[in-house]
């Protein structure tokens, strides 16, 4: 879990619980957690009904959301006022809008829990709420976790439920699901069902459950790209070209790209090591064989080819310089020059 998340939640679970609450970042998934538990938890279902208001953005100003806030909680010690999509209410970064809030910050109500849900992106540094909310609030900027984080979040989610799951598995999901933290825990949660918790989850269990075919699949693509093993990859390739209606080519272009210009940067670094790697590709452990492996097969000059390749293949799928060629036939081709 994000170190700053780790520690509010461990607040908000002992019911220690501040004025306000501002949530913000591309990544949405520990904003919804927190505020979600906030929601749930905060009060009892009998307060509720008059001490519990949830709005959007969209539909308030800042003044209607401080008019919430200051309200006085009725048979209850506090009240809960969550605002969801913030990113949205039209005022909170105009003037009128700034200085309502930050006279709210400065002065809040003890008896109110405002927890503010900023999605996708954060407040203007560069402005004053942006600069003080910081000082004046539990603020929370949630950023995309790299690939070398998310094995620790797969691995404290599953733990976190009592499950079990080994090395492989563990790569399968961060590979395969990537760092979109919502999508993960869905997907995790769909491996756990009919699981037995003394069973240690298998790569092939995670495979069958996400839907990911055992032997076709853009990993195990990449896994022939990082061997050279040419006979495998077009085999594969020869799959894709007959399901591209299952298997879209653009996403699979995509993950070659980023492996072949990681696998550029591996290239040209002083620090070999597996330390050296992890920290300048932001990889996960399990990845960093990998990329040892595939230094070896190509040369700098061929990475660099591949990497403009791919490029190319990218904007024939989109439709640019692409005659007649349909997706199969571009991913072939493509397979063929990237070895």
């Amino acid at each position: 879990m994000d170190a700053a998340a780790k520690k509010v939640w461990a607040s908000i679970k002992a019911r220690k619980f501040e004025p306000v609450y501002l949530l913000q970042g591309e990544e949405p998934y520990y904003i919804d957690l927190i505020s979600d538990y906030i929601e749930l938890n905060a009060l009892s279902d009998s307060e509720k009904g008059f001490n519990q208001v949830v709005i959007y953005g969209k539909d308030v100003t800042v003044s209607t959301i401080l008019t919430h806030a200051k309200r006085f909680p009725m048979m209850s010690e506090k009240q809960v006022v969550i605002v969801k999509e913030a990113q949205e209410i039209q005022d909170l970064q105009k003037d009128t809008g700034t200085k309502l809030f930050l006279s709210y910050l400065t002065n809040p109500s003890p008896t109110t829990i405002l927890v503010i849900c900023h999605k996708h992106k954060t407040l203007d540094k560069r402005k004053e709420l942006g600069k003080k909310a910081d000082q004046l609030a539990i603020s929370l900027t949630f950023k995309k976790p790299h690939e070398n984080q998310l094995v620790e979040f797969i691995s404290e989610y599953i733990a976190g439920k009592e499950y079990r799951i080994d090395d492989a598995a563990v790569r399968v999901l961060a590979e395969y699901v990537g760092n979109d933290l919502s999508r993960l825990a869905n997907e995790i949660d769909k491996v756990l069902i009919d699981t037995a918790k003394e069973t240690t989850i298998k790569a092939e269990t995670v495979m069958s459950r996400v839907g990911i075919s055992k032997e076709y699949n853009i990993f195990e693509l990449q896994k022939a790209f990082i061997t050279k093993d040419t006979y495998q990859a077009a085999k594969i390739a020869s799959y894709f070209e007959r399901n591209t209606k299952r298997n879209p080519v653009i996403p699979m272009v995509a993950v070659l790209y980023s492996f072949f210009s990681k696998l550029l940067v591996a290239s040209t670094l002083s620090d070999t090591s597996e330390k050296g790697l992890i920290s300048a590709l932001k990889i996960s452990p399990y990845a960093v064989r990998d990329y040892s492996t595939a230094s070896r097969k190509y040369s700098v000059s061929k990475i660099i080819d591949n990497i403009s390749l791919l490029k190319d293949a990218d904007l024939k799928l989109k439709g640019v310089n692409s005659g007649s060629s349909e997706e199969g036939e571009i991913l072939k081709e493509l397979v063929f020059r990237l070895m």
